[in-house]
């Protein structure tokens, strides 16, 4: 085996995991979600920024506020899921990177002048913790739904702060009956990588 991966694992994470879009009503806890983000912060960001911020919408006040951004084929799914999750960036991230990255004090500083170059920062490294998000909770023996299908603006002024980008919301719970979409193509290696 070229993997050091169980292949148990190996299917749980990636080969059988999909993206769901029905869920059962068995609730996700607050010690699962706890235990997701226990794993997935150990995920490598650029100078340990860890940009991503992670809002669990429980209430049904708050999951009608969100459902309404939500282009109409996803409302209806975000509307049943046990747990839905909104994951922005942070754009003042440079504020923990004392704590966060303390070999290089001046790190802080480096961003604290320039908006645009933290929002990029932010983007970027939040979206790489959004994956690794989406790979815990497969960890956890749940179903995630990722979704772009919004209007970002509507939920940043909904839940979040002009500090705060968001990037997707995802729903979370174990997948419900007809939960898959046929599995989508994917490239093959010869299509993806080139040795120089």
């Amino acid at each position: 085996m070229s993997l050091a991966l169980d292949p148990a694992a190996q299917d749980l994470l990636f080969r059988e995991a999909r993206t769901a879009n029905t869920f059962t009503d068995e609730p996700v806890t607050e010690e699962q979600v706890q235990a997701i983000y226990d794993l997935v912060k150990f995920g490598p960001t650029s100078m340990n920024q860890s940009p991503l911020r992670i809002t669990l919408v429980r209430s049904p006040e708050a999951r009608e506020r969100l459902v309404k951004h939500l282009s109409e084929g996803n409302q209806k799914k975000t509307a049943a899921a046990p747990l839905v999750a909104i994951l922005s960036a942070d754009n003042e991230f440079h504020e923990e990177l004392p704590a966060l990255f303390p070999h290089f004090p001046q790190a802080k500083d480096m961003f604290a002048g320039d908006r645009s170059v933290r929002e990029k920062n932010a983007a970027l490294n939040a979206s790489l913790q959004a994956a690794y998000f989406i790979i815990g909770v497969r960890a956890a023996g749940l179903a995630a739904g990722p979704m772009t299908g919004l209007d970002f603006e509507g939920v940043r002024k909904e839940f979040l702060d002009e500090d705060h980008t968001p990037l997707m919301v995802v729903n979370i719970g174990r997948p419900g009956p007809d939960a898959w979409f046929p599995r989508s193509p994917r490239l093959s290696y010869e299509q993806v990588v080139t040795t120089v």
